[in-house]
């Protein structure tokens, strides 16, 4: 299992936290995501013969998010 941690800019409520952590389950591959709203930080556990870090990436900023990984 891979995981990523990334800090997500633009998020103004809970339900943003929540529509980007149902968007990403829906990945296959994707096997949890853990959000701290306060810290605008989410870690994405993921297989990567499934799914590549770009494929999340893409789908966070597709829903009008910007990313900072670290």
């Amino acid at each position: 299992m891979n995981q990523i941690t990334l800090r997500i800019g633009n998020l103004t409520c809970p339900s943003c936290m929540q529509k980007i952590i149902k968007t990403l389950n829906e990945l296959e591959g994707v096997m949890k995501v853990k959000f701290i709203f306060n810290l605008n930080k989410a870690r994405v556990y993921y297989n990567k013969e499934t799914v590549s870090e770009e494929n999340i990436l893409a789908s966070i900023i597709e829903m009008g998010y910007e990313i900072d990984t670290h």
